[in-house]
């Protein structure tokens, strides 16, 4: 008969292989070439996400916690390292699409390698603390599947040839209330941050009051055919509109649309997973910064909500399409406290000049979708799904 223990840990086991296998599938549309581009600083190599989370099992697991393992190769420590500076030197993340080696092959072999030691890792007595380093893993490979899919969607809308990414990708419906009033939310103390016993990441702690002004929520976000008007009015043209660093950008970076917009003989198109296409003017707008997001707002005479009016709100309207741009900074909660190690540094060094975004988009993967989740960003990044949800 199975302790509890050994049922924990087939658990992890079967949870392990679950969430390694949607890596891949992820992955499985793409040509060998197609894993080694890096059109941007912000857009990784897909073989780099491949390798990297697969270090992060092999750093954090098992050189530290599975007697006589043997690490693959010294040198995939110095590959792919994101941003630890606990675990040594890494190679900068401008250069990672310059990594022609180790191959994509090679990189998968690097991954079977390691999934066979954690599966050999798993059939023992494990620490709980070591568990929560597991399930803390897998949460960030999580993360890496939706980094997967927007870094392949820019690497090829950005491919002159506009090549789809499948044919079968299905893109989710969004539920949309007709008459469009504002929800009203009264003045009061609101309890904000992650509440239960599952998995929450450490910048979801802790759980707080706040206290808000009555306020109004928009019920949907902001569809194209709506930040078009802003567009034919001039929205992009008008520095009213924008913080003095947005209307930079947007001047310095000749800003005319949404990324993924195209005006082909005086028609809208937008690239999406089955490629270019028309337009569609009844979805949500999506891929813009938070400098777009807040002009839209200013010119439409309202504001963008902020992630606790968002949160204290969010069980009245239907949120995962896209991320939502709020107007609050990315700040620690009260009482926060960085885990020691370089776990420490996966949140917390963060918390600057950043802009959160709350909900969760069409490539969250499952479980990821929570109120409490607390994504974030820099002000002029939009490679991400990202949109508008109105408030005043």
């Amino acid at each position: 008969m199975e302790t509890a223990e050994q049922v924990i840990s087939t658990d992890l086991a079967v949870r392990y292989a679950e969430v390694r296998k949607r890596t891949e599938q992820i992955c499985s549309p793409l040509q060998t070439e197609d894993y080694v581009v890096q059109p941007v600083v912000d857009v990784s190599p897909p073989k780099w996400h491949i390798g990297h989370t697969t270090w992060f099992f092999e750093t954090f697991i098992l050189k530290p916690y599975f007697m006589g393992y043997q690490e693959y190769n010294p040198e995939f420590n110095y590959v792919f390292n994101s941003y630890y500076e606990t675990v040594g030197a890494r190679v900068i993340r401008t250069n990672r699409g310059n990594l022609s080696r180790p191959t994509v092959l090679e990189i998968y072999r690097y991954r079977e390698y390691v999934d066979e030691a954690i599966s050999k890792f798993l059939c023992g007595d494990i620490a709980d603390d070591v568990k929560e380093l597991l399930v803390l893993g897998l949460n960030h490979e999580e993360q890496h599947q939706e980094l997967l899919y927007t870094d392949i969607k820019y690497i090829l809308g950005n491919n002159p040839l506009f090549p789809a990414y499948s044919k079968e990708y299905v893109s989710p419906k969004v539920k949309w209330v007709d008459n469009g009033k504002f929800i009203e939310m009264a003045e009061g103390v609101y309890e904000i941050g992650f509440k239960g016993d599952g998995f929450c990441f450490d910048n979801e702690l802790n759980r707080h009051k706040v206290y808000l002004n009555d306020f109004e929520i928009s019920p949907n976000l902001v569809t194209n055919a709506e930040y078009l008007e802003f567009m034919n009015a001039g929205g992009y043209h008008d520095f009213r509109h924008w913080h003095a660093e947005g209307w930079d950008w947007v001047k310095n970076n000749k800003v005319e649309a949404p990324m993924y917009w195209h005006l082909i003989d005086e028609d809208w198109y937008q690239y999406s997973y089955h490629g270019l296409g028309p337009l569609n003017p009844h979805e949500p707008v999506c891929h813009i910064s938070y400098f777009e997001a807040y002009a839209f707002a200013a010119w439409k005479g309202l504001r963008l909500p902020t992630e606790f009016e968002w949160e204290a709100a969010a069980n009245q309207f239907t949120w995962g399409k896209s991320w939502e741009w709020t107007e609050s900074s990315y700040l620690p909660y009260p009482g926060f406290a960085k885990a020691p190690g370089a776990i420490g540094e996966y949140n917390g060094k963060f918390m600057v000049n950043q802009k959160v975004l709350r909900g969760a988009s069409e490539v969250t993967p499952p479980g990821h979708s929570r109120i409490t989740y607390r994504n974030f960003f820099q002000t002029n990044l939009r490679w991400q799904f990202t949109g508008i949800r109105l408030a005043k």
